[in-house]
């Protein structure tokens, strides 16, 4: 509901500044652009074909460059920064948060990353670099550096009169990080608890000991899995050595898993999760066209199968009616099974320790599956066919690539991960051609052995 109001938002947003523009009344539209928050700029900007999204982008007043591609999709925000000029870049880089930072510069390709770099000065390109320097998809990559710190000898009072003085608190702080003099993460304390607490307490008197604090290293979708398993607002990183060097917060933690799920959902497709919508047409095609030569490739795989029995086909042209049920049976029910399985894995349900008995549960449903359609086919044709014994055929062949399809949706993912490919990406196409090839052999090879 949210969602669909916030989209109709943006869209009545839209068309008054197509409006706008249309009719030349740049002021109006520069007006209309300062008084919307930086995330329903993005939005339009996305919404936008790139000559208007240009056009709206040079209208926008550079004191909101940083804040609005902070916002934008990846292919978006680069397609604007390739556009600028370094020095330009730069200076709406320079109030980034350091995950921010890092996403953005990340992204971007190397001859454009390396001059933005020689345009900054020594204090940011450090900063830049820093934030580089953690591997893509690690706690390090999305962590803030903007952290408040305590000692525990130091009173209740001095910190709050601290406080007083620095003014603004770091975005979402709900809690303050002890560290000793070497900056090891000894404890935390709670906003709540610290405000509440008498002012000749000693920091060490009203701070939690045990911390639990994330590794710098750590996947960036195992952190998501401690947020949601243990209701984290915000939560500390460390280094090999235990020394506190950023924290994760919450609204961080919400972008890892609307990008995973996004990321799932177009992979599926063969598309990429930060795909611009209104891309120029060579883009989109070249980026496509990859994804679609490789469902070629597999498609003719499953053609090639079925030319071994082109003499079977010409002398029973009803096979070749039937051809395509054994297949595609098999692939929904391996993409069943492999969907039940990825997602799983994204929740760390699968590990090493039980993916023998979901690999053995999953072809027991697919045993099961079969025999119960292997029947229901089986009786179809014979009843429509009048041929029994091509019922009992097609009944065999549902059996194979029933159980084929189970046992490929529950593996593919898991050997798939243990090679580094992403199983949302490929498992799909690899889990068809699989069921096609075995599904067409095991139809026409059967036929052929018993109605020739």
């Amino acid at each position: 509901m949210a969602e669909a109001l916030k989209s109709k938002f943006a869209q009545s947003q839209l068309k008054q500044l197509n409006a706008a523009l249309a009719d030349g009344r740049f002021v109006s539209v520069r007006k209309l652009l300062h008084e919307l928050p930086p995330s329903d700029t993005a939005l339009i900007l996305e919404s936008s074909p790139v000559k208007t999204r240009d056009d709206l982008w040079e209208l926008l007043d550079a004191d909101f460059h940083g804040d609005v591609l902070e916002e934008l999709s990846e292919d978006v925000r680069n397609g604007i920064i390739g556009k600028m000029i370094p020095a330009n870049v730069v200076d709406a880089l320079e109030e980034m948060d350091t995950d921010d930072l890092a996403e953005t510069l990340s992204s971007l390709p190397d001859q454009v990353l390396q001059d933005i770099l020689q345009s900054m000065d020594s204090q940011d390109r450090l900063r830049a670099e820093q934030a580089l320097s953690y591997g893509e998809e690690t706690a390090g990559f999305i962590m803030n550096t903007d952290t408040i710190t305590l000692r525990p000898d130091v009173t209740v009072d001095v910190v709050l009169r601290y406080l007083r003085l620095k003014g603004d608190l770091p975005e979402n702080t709900d809690t303050f990080y002890v560290v000793n003099r070497t900056d090891n993460l000894v404890g935390l304390v709670p906003v709540a608890r610290l405000l509440t607490a008498a002012p000749e307490d000693k920091v060490a008197e009203v701070m939690d000991e045990e911390s639990e604090a994330i590794p710098v290293n750590m996947p960036d979708d195992e952190v998501a899995s401690l947020f949601e398993r243990y209701n984290w607002l915000s939560a500390p990183v460390v280094d090999e050595k235990h020394r506190l060097v950023g924290r994760i917060t919450i609204d961080d933690v919400v972008d890892i898993i609307r990008e995973d799920a996004e990321h799932s959902m177009m992979s599926m497709a063969g598309l990429d999760d930060e795909e611009d919508t209104f891309a120029p047409v060579l883009k989109s095609t070249k980026r496509r066209s990859i994804w679609l030569g490789v469902n070629l490739l597999t498609a003719l795989m499953a053609a090639a199968v079925s030319d071994l029995f082109e003499a079977t086909l010409s002398q029973l042209a009803v096979l070749a009616i039937l051809n395509t049920i054994v297949p595609s049976m098999g692939g929904v029910a391996g993409n069943q099974t492999l969907t039940l399985v990825i997602r799983g894995m994204a929740l760390g349900h699968v590990t090493s320790s039980n993916s023998r008995w979901l690999i053995s549960k999953e072809l027991a449903v697919g045993f099961f599956n079969g025999v119960i359609w292997a029947v229901l086919i089986a009786s179809v044709i014979a009843l429509w066919k009048q041929d029994l014994l091509l019922g009992i055929i097609i009944a065999f062949a549902m059996m194979v690539n029933m159980i084929a399809a189970a046992l490929s949706g529950a593996t593919l993912p898991i050997v798939m991960k243990k090679l580094k490919i992403d199983p949302a990406l490929a498992g799909s196409v690899i889990l068809t051609t699989i069921t096609d090839v075995v599904g067409i052999f095991a139809f026409l090879g059967t036929a052929t052995l018993f109605l020739l």
